[in-house]
């Protein structure tokens, strides 16, 4: 349609000089980057649509140093894209914020902006402003929300059972979903350990440490209760590798002889000189391993250090010859979580060494694995902190990471779940009553917006379009279907992936929690929004 402005051009020039008021605007640059945007979004919504749901493919990232990662967790897909084009970053982005809010439904959340996009484009180009269109979708999206509020059904933290259920629905979309009957239950029990009655809506998912261990297979993957290192017990003279009762320190100091602050080489002419240096340095080190031995302290953990090496050869011989075991190089950032579960203070220096400072524990022992892999597991901890330690085993590497990842997804569902106690049916169950609903609702609206959340309530098909499509199954005969089951009331109802037929998607046990679903259609909304009010790139140099 050829806007008055674009008749009125020719005119405009010559009666620019008598009257102000035709003016020529050219919109053509405008569209043209608006349509730039939305077709390179678009492009990223589809490369991870074909990996949404159980029926999901993987995607095989190959990285620029030679590293593979398998995985079809949609926010990792899109974290390692390198994408150029400023709106296509909306949408890597968009997945971030997904993965931090809900931590599932990373992929869903970009199919649906995708679908968004593709509607905003028909609309624009029928000539519709793109506020207006902006608009419409903030309302429609508040709207969705409530309507998702009101499907949803209330569970209670005692409710182990639907708590797995929701956490084995997460995984099913996983390289690892053969194992979700281990891991699922493994996740609500990890995350129940660390709630703190006092704050209970608040799950801080950083007091679950996840240790990684190649060997052997997913279903080793155990929870403890205590701390568990993925190294060895150093051994040097005949270290101890077992210790019942044992009192813990944690060190930031080195035990090892001092070393001068400057680049300094000193000469010693005299081989007496020699040997007093080597009496010092043995003199220093058996000074502070006394202390040590006089808190009664027998387990020690020792931080890695960049100034000098942390332990020597000679401290270590000393050490075993006290009875104290030693694990050394432990991580700078693992020294918080490790105090934590101890109840115990880290030590920065050997003067303030003492008893009260300690960490008490029933057994610490190094456990060697079938494969010739060793860990140290600290258990049986008094006055533990509420954390807790996962170690996930796998046959390699490949398999090990996505392991983590699955197990993380699951963990962040039991977390929505504490933080907003609410289940909804999945299965693309939801996505079709809203958009039976907003359907109904855009009738009621008047002018433009009835017709915006009309094709709004149209784009949220593409969730169950497209977990039909990944399956194999007939897309339109199913949606057609599905629809016609709401329309008459059955609001539960999705598609059974497994079975490729339509039932009661409640009854097969695939639920998810609320806030996956609701922060996924408001985020998507935002982002779509962001992408609509964007007319101009200006590059600045």
């Amino acid at each position: 349609m050829a806007s008055p402005a674009v008749v009125s051009a020719p005119r405009a020039a010559a009666a620019a000089s008598s009257s102000k008021t035709e003016t020529f605007v050219d919109n053509k640059r405008k569209d043209d980057i608006r349509m730039s945007n939305i077709a390179a979004a678009q492009t990223v919504a589809n490369a991870v649509r074909t990996s949404l749901g159980p029926k999901g493919m993987d995607k095989m990232i190959c990285t620029a140093n030679g590293e593979v990662i398998i995985t079809n967790d949609g926010a990792t897909i899109l974290n390692k894209m390198e994408v150029l084009q400023p709106a296509a970053k909306f949408l890597v982005e968009l997945s971030k914020s997904q993965d931090v809010v809900a931590g599932d439904g990373t992929t869903t959340v970009v199919v649906i902006a995708g679908a968004l996009l593709k509607q905003c484009l028909s609309l624009i180009s029928a000539g519709i402003h793109p506020t207006v269109v902006s608009d419409s979708l903030h309302k429609a999206s508040i709207k969705a929300v409530e309507v998702l509020t009101a499907m949803a059904l209330p569970v209670e933290l005692t409710d182990r059972d639907s708590l797995v259920k929701s956490a084995s629905t997460a995984l099913n979309s996983k390289v690892v979903s053969q194992y979700s009957t281990l891991l699922a239950p493994l996740a609500v029990d990890s995350v129940l350990s660390v709630v703190d009655p006092e704050k209970p809506e608040i799950v801080d998912l950083r007091d679950i440490k996840i240790v990684k261990k190649l060997g052997g297979t997913v279903d080793d993957t155990e929870l403890v209760k205590g701390l568990v290192f993925d190294k060895k017990v150093s051994h040097a003279s005949g270290g101890l590798t077992r210790i019942e009762k044992a009192k813990i320190g944690v060190i930031q100091f080195q035990i090892s002889p001092p070393k001068t602050d400057i680049e300094q080489s000193i000469v010693v002419s005299d081989y007496t000189q020699m040997d007093r240096i080597l009496k010092e340095e043995r003199n220093y080190i058996l000074g502070m391993i006394k202390k040590i031995k006089a808190t009664g302290c027998n387990v020690l953990l020792i931080q890695k250090s960049i100034l000098r090496d942390a332990v020597t050869e000679l401290s270590l011989h000393y050490l075993s010859k006290a009875k104290i075991m030693v694990i050394k190089d432990v991580e700078r950032d693992e020294i918080e979580f490790i105090t934590k579960t101890l109840n115990c203070l880290p030590i920065a220096n050997i003067d303030h060494f003492r008893a009260e400072k300690l960490g008490f524990a029933d057994l610490v022992e190094e456990i060697s694995l079938g494969d010739g892999g060793k860990i140290v597991k600290i258990t049986g901890i008094q006055d533990m902190g509420r954390t807790t330690s996962v170690l996930v085993r796998g046959s390699n590497q490949l398999v090990l990471d996505e392991a983590e990842r699955s197990l993380h997804d699951a963990l962040c569902v039991v977390r929505c779940l504490v933080n907003k106690r609410f289940l909804i049916a999945g299965g693309g169950a939801p996505e079709i009553e809203l958009s039976r609903q907003l359907g109904a609702w855009a009738k009621v609206l008047q002018g433009m917006e009835g017709y915006c959340v009309k094709s709004f309530a149209e784009a949220l098909e593409v969730v169950p379009y497209t977990l039909a499509e990944n399956a194999g199954l007939n897309p339109i005969a199913i949606v057609t279907e599905l629809r016609n089951r709401h329309a008459q009331g059955e609001i539960n109802t999705g598609i059974n992936v497994r079975k490729g037929q339509i039932t009661n998607i409640l009854e097969e046990n695939v639920v998810q929690p609320l806030l996956v679903s609701t922060s996924a259609i408001s985020l998507a909304t935002e982002c779509v929004r962001m992408i609509l009010k964007i007319d101009d790139i200006v590059t600045v140099r």
